[in-house]
């Protein structure tokens, strides 16, 4: 089943009328709350086959090397990136997110490595797993849909250097800033937190094709394999 923009509508609106019956008809209270939503109706994806129909086969890639490259920032990127999906969220191909990325790192003096996390679709532990493999011990976790993260290896899951939520509002501009920071990181250099747009309707927007992205990403995962050196093939 392919992501359609019929598929995305029809379950937008089936959230988007349960929520509009909601605020018509408030709970009384908390439990209240929790009996309606039980038993309200929700779309369910039971049944139904595989978002991608195929899987791609990673067996013949090598594996993910350790840099030694003090001056190497990785970039982990998501196991559906290039591949099952092409664009970002909002729209951006992400052979063009891929380039920014780069060519911020290497304006900074530093070397940029990309490798496909093939064990995690969570952002936070793409990117840690990327600063593990960076001899710099700075990476850059990318999802498919564009949310971004740098990290740094001896630093807890969730506790990254910077995080880029709302991919729908980030551009090709703020992806090479991504890049010049993670590399002014490496550098030891004193780095201003790249400003984050906000919208609090890009999530009620968004959400709904966000969902389906990320499990399209999961549905790639292959641990077996691992993490895989990646340049975009």
């Amino acid at each position: 089943m392919q992501i359609s923009e019929d598929l995305i509508k029809q379950i937008t609106n089936a959230v988007m009328t349960e929520m509009q019956r909601r605020s018509e008809d408030p709970c009384v209270s908390s439990s209240d709350c929790a009996s309606t939503a039980a038993s309200a109706p929700v779309p369910s994806m039971a049944g139904r086959d595989r978002i991608n129909p195929e899987k791609t086969d990673y067996s013949g890639y090598p594996k993910a090397a350790q840099g030694s490259d003090p001056k190497e920032v990785v970039i982990g990127v998501g196991a559906a990136f290039q591949r099952e999906i092409k664009k970002t969220i909002c729209g951006i191909p992400l052979d063009d997110v891929l380039t920014n990325v780069k060519a911020g790192i290497e304006e900074e003096g530093m070397n940029a490595r990309v490798v496909k996390i093939l064990d995690t679709s969570d952002v936070c532990f793409m990117a840690l797993e990327a600063a593990k493999l960076s001899g710099s011990g700075i990476g850059i976790g990318i999802q498919s849909k564009g949310t971004t993260v740098i990290h740094q290896r001896d630093l807890y899951p969730l506790s990254n250097l910077e995080l880029f939520p709302q991919a729908p509002l980030m551009d090709l501009a703020t992806y090479r800033k991504i890049g010049q920071n993670a590399a002014k990181y490496v550098k030891g250099e004193q780095v201003v937190p790249i400003p984050c747009t906000n919208d609090p309707m890009s999530r009620p927007k968004y959400q709904v094709k966000a969902a389906l992205m990320h499990i399209a990403e999961t549905e790639q995962l292959d641990p077996e394999n691992g993490n895989i050196e990646w340049e975009g093939k």
